[in-house]
């Protein structure tokens, strides 16, 4: 059933499952606004991009999202290296509420742990695809909805870059150079966008406690995450809470002001 009503704002979010992407989730809706959630939820089967050893998310857990927020929360099952899928994502948003007013790209995957040289070509497609053409494909099928909507002014896409996409990290070659490429993205279509009143960001979240810093872990044969809290001046892991306060802000009207630019959201991130 459509809802055309503008007395709230619409966001379109990757990656929405869990981690940094759910959190998202849950700020947004706490500042009432209405969310397709978007994720692929590959879990361990074969739909996981080739190279990704770890767990995504599953289907119980976008379940479980929707569960806490019924009424604000529209779940879509869409790969982003899909981009015919991520457009009918962003098509269902419009029929349901008539509007778009932000999109969030949180979809990511991490894969390293070997010298570039060494690093499988497999490898490298797999983050390229996801991390980086998931972001551009998501830019793609939603920001021509903000400009054709009633308010294209309030409109803000943000992609989830990493500390990655400002300092090169050891053993994640491939993995930094798609994260530069986001923050790259970001900031050409920051300036495409010049004069429509949509804006770009990105924010880059240092180490945060969520599934892919224990994936990260295990890239670099640690026990387990608290060891990355060195590595930040905070001497603490940050919560994907956190970070998702920051994108929020950065999806509301307020948050133009970083349009083109890339929010360092890392703790004080010191490689």
């Amino acid at each position: 059933m459509s809802d055309q009503s503008t007395g709230f704002r619409v966001a379109l979010v990757t990656g929405a499952a869990r981690g940094i992407g759910a959190a998202v989730v849950r700020a947004l809706c706490a500042r009432g606004y209405r969310v397709v959630a978007v994720d692929s939820c590959a879990a361990d089967g074969p739909d996981r991009p080739a190279g990704v050893t770890y767990p995504l998310a599953a289907m119980g857990d976008l379940e479980s999202l929707v569960s806490d927020h019924p009424d604000a929360v529209v779940p879509y099952i869409a790969d982003v290296r899909d981009r015919e899928a991520l457009a009918g994502a962003a098509a269902m948003a419009m029929d349901r509420f008539g509007r778009m007013d932000a999109a969030v790209a949180a979809a990511a995957v991490m894969l390293g742990g070997l010298p570039l040289w060494e690093t499988p070509a497999a490898h490298v497609s797999t983050l390229w695809e996801t991390d980086v053409l998931g972001v551009w494909n998501t830019a793609a099928v939603c920001v021509p909805h903000m400009l054709a909507g009633p308010e294209p002014g309030g409109c803000r896409f943000v992609a989830v870059a990493s500390a990655a996409g400002s300092h090169g990290l050891f053993r994640l070659a491939a993995y930094t150079m798609a994260k530069h490429a986001v923050v790259g993205l970001v900031r050409g279509l920051a300036a495409d966008l010049v004069g429509t009143g949509v804006t770009a960001a990105a924010v880059s979240p240092g180490s945060t406690r969520t599934p892919m810093l224990t994936a990260t872990a295990e890239v670099y044969g640690l026990d387990g995450v608290d060891d990355f809290a060195r590595s930040q001046l905070l001497r603490r892991l940050i919560d994907p809470a956190e970070i998702a306060e920051t994108i929020a802000f950065c999806c509301s009207r307020e948050g133009g002001v970083v349009n083109g630019s890339v929010v360092s959201a890392d703790g004080g991130f010191t490689p």
